[in-house]
């Protein structure tokens, strides 16, 4: 709790995964991955309750394990490829609204970002709850890959400019631009619930460093982020 405001996160953790099967219990260093997260949600300081939501009882059992117990599953209809994570959240805030508990806000983590750390949670409560008529904060991390300015498509055979200014433009009169990296989203409660989304014209940013932006896919951004988690725990980053 952060001035008499009430934290619930979520951790959605699906039992199905296509791009690396069953990665939220695979062994990360030693640990089951969604231990990672687990852990961040609860070394935060002003998070008061934590809900793994899964349909998997095997998830719920490990998740227990790390100290977060599981009172119910997600529906399967929930817990389906085209499920909305909006959705997903709405269960969970009726679940503790059927037992009379309710909370201001609400913080989404996915375990498959295991490079946040849980000053990274706490850090991102403090910036939303301190900025005037900020209703969201989510993760996002500046591109250092090829700017769409000087981006090209491929029409007929041929490369053509994705933008017709292309050749007028210098590097030092673009913007930075910046994606969402998926490590956490944050709002209020009654903002979530009226607009069903953390993006929209209220919504801040958190940067992150690129090396925290990984996230889990497939097998190729396991082997990253379990050498960057190396790097980490050796003080190289």
């Amino acid at each position: 709790m952060i001035e008499k405001k009430k934290i619930l996160a979520i951790i959605p953790a699906r039992g199905g995964s296509k791009g690396l099967p069953g990665k939220n219990i695979k062994p990360l260093l030693g640990k089951p991955l969604i231990a990672w997260t687990i852990e961040q949600a609860k070394q935060s300081k002003y998070i008061d309750e934590i809900f793994v939501s899964t349909e998997s009882s095997e998830i719920a059992k490990i998740s227990d394990t790390f100290g977060v117990h599981v009172p119910i599953l997600r529906p399967d209809k929930l817990a389906e490829d085209g499920s909305k994570s909006i959705d997903v959240i709405e269960h969970v805030i009726e679940y503790f609204g059927t037992n009379t508990m309710f909370f201001d806000l609400v913080v989404l983590l996915e375990p498959t970002s295991p490079l946040r750390e849980s000053q990274d949670i706490d850090n991102a409560i403090l910036r939303l709850i301190n900025t005037k008529d900020a209703e969201s904060i989510v993760g996002v991390c500046k591109s250092e890959s090829a700017h769409p300015s000087f981006s090209v498509i491929i029409e007929n055979g041929f490369i053509k400019p994705y933008e017709k200014d292309y050749n007028t433009l210098r590097r030092q009169e673009i913007k930075d631009i910046y994606f969402f990296e998926g490590s956490l989203y944050l709002s209020y409660t009654a903002s979530l619930k009226q607009r069903r989304t953390f993006y929209h014209e209220k919504t801040i940013p958190y940067i992150v460093p690129k090396w925290k932006s990984y996230e889990v896919d497939d097998l190729i951004d396991w082997i990253i982020i379990e050498a960057l988690l190396t790097a980490r725990i050796n003080r190289k980053i």
